[in-house]
């Protein structure tokens, strides 16, 4: 039966993987993800799991050697964050293209310079493109229910891509909340045992990883690739149904709050998501209709269930917390746009880059973005593409 107790972000990714007692986890320490592999190597050191804990000098060995247990046929996972994901970059690719369903607790920070710890989406957006699925936590909860369902939508048979799971640094990694835990019996049957495709030392069955890959070939191993993110939304479905079943709590690509009546929308992903609802429920209470699409599964993006949504809407506010340099606007906005090019009816569309380097984001700032769409709304003007919510000017 599962119990309510007490965990930061950290503890409970190193807890549920713990529960999901991966063959191997190679890691390398970054804050604000450090705790989850120091708990998880406590975890190791007592015997509490058969994990194979390799201890490597730097992120890129970490994942280069994830990417070689999940050949082997190992179901493999790891940890990182910011500036540590970025070390890993050549070797993500690798993961993703050679279809191996590792999957990474990702802890949000800042990409330097000017050297910050703190909190923002720079790291997970520039890897965007990489070929991983991601998704993105509102609190302590979902980082435990994603981390469980992401073992078993990147292993699928349709799909076998790596998954990020994404959880703001500080702000849940160290922050303490209530999760709903389930038993270590519960999370073994669910995800089950790896069964890997094609695993490097099945000796009656040889393969090669990593060959040189020309323009004879390359281009359909692309192709497949693709094929994997398109039959993901419906595996992510189907995952996430079966996990209700087991723990009453549902999940989709995305979360619609107070969407169907809704004239002023704001769509946002990680802990601020939390923030939001909070103001849609102060402003529902004064009678107006706000409300909130939180994107849970950023890759593949939720493109048909944004445009449903927000074509419904008089404003649209976009909530970025990374910038995309040189770009129309940030990350988010800029897939929310296209998303809404073919529907019939384009709300305008305004974009809000903010707490970037963990710059904190408030109650009184998200009311002054829904205000901002009232007026839009109100007075039919067009609204500047970019705002900055909360930078001194």
């Amino acid at each position: 039966m599962a119990k309510i107790k007490a965990f930061t972000g950290d503890e409970i990714a190193a807890e549920t993987m713990r529960q999901i007692n991966p063959d191997v986890v190679a890691a390398y320490p970054i804050t604000p993800q450090t705790e989850t592999v120091q708990k998880f190597s406590e975890f190791v050191a007592d015997g509490l799991v058969s994990t194979e804990m390799i201890r490597v000098e730097s992120e890129h060995s970490a994942m280069s050697a994830c990417v070689g247990a999940a050949a082997a046929g190992a179901r493999a996972m790891t940890a990182t964050s910011a500036n540590g994901l970025a070390l890993m970059w050549e070797i993500v690719y690798i993961a993703a293209s050679s279809r191996l369903p590792i999957v990474m607790p990702l802890v949000n920070r800042a990409l330097s310079a000017p050297i910050n710890i703190h909190c923002d989406h720079s790291d997970s957006m520039g890897a965007r493109d990489a070929g991983w699925l991601q998704l993105y936590c509102e609190n302590c909860q979902e980082i435990h229910d994603n981390l469980i369902q992401a073992v078993k939508i990147g292993e699928h048979q349709a799909v076998r891509l790596p998954v990020m799971v994404c959880f703001d640094g500080f702000i849940l990694s160290h922050g303490t909340e209530g999760v709903n835990v389930l038993d270590d019996e519960q999370v073994q049957e669910f995800v089950g045992e790896y069964q890997a495709e094609h695993p490097l030392l099945d000796l009656e069955r040889p393969v090669t990883f990593g060959p040189l890959d020309l323009f004879d070939y390359y281009f359909e191993h692309k192709r497949q690739q693709v094929d994997g993110m398109e039959q993901a939304p419906a595996v992510i479905r189907s995952v996430g149904k079966e996990f209700e079943q087991l723990s009453g709590r549902a999940y989709d690509t995305v979360e619609d709050y107070y969407l169907d009546d809704a004239e002023f929308m704001v769509v946002a992903l990680g802990s601020t998501a939390g923030t939001v609802k909070a103001v849609v429920d102060d402003l529902r209470a004064e009678g107006v209709k706000a409300g909130l699409l939180k994107v849970r599964v950023f890759r593949p993006f939720p493109e048909q269930e944004i445009r449903e949504w927000l074509s419904r809407a008089k404003a649209v506010a976009v909530m970025d917390r990374s910038a995309s340099f040189g770009a129309a606007a940030g990350p988010v906005c800029l897939e929310v746009r296209s998303a809404l090019y073919e529907a019939s009816n384009r709300p305008p569309v305004v974009n809000y880059i903010y707490g970037l380097g963990g710059r904190d984001t408030g109650i009184d700032q998200i009311q002054s973005v829904y205000q901002d769409l009232r007026n839009i709304a109100g007075s039919g003007t067009v609204p500047p593409p970019v705002k900055y919510l909360g930078v001194r000017e």
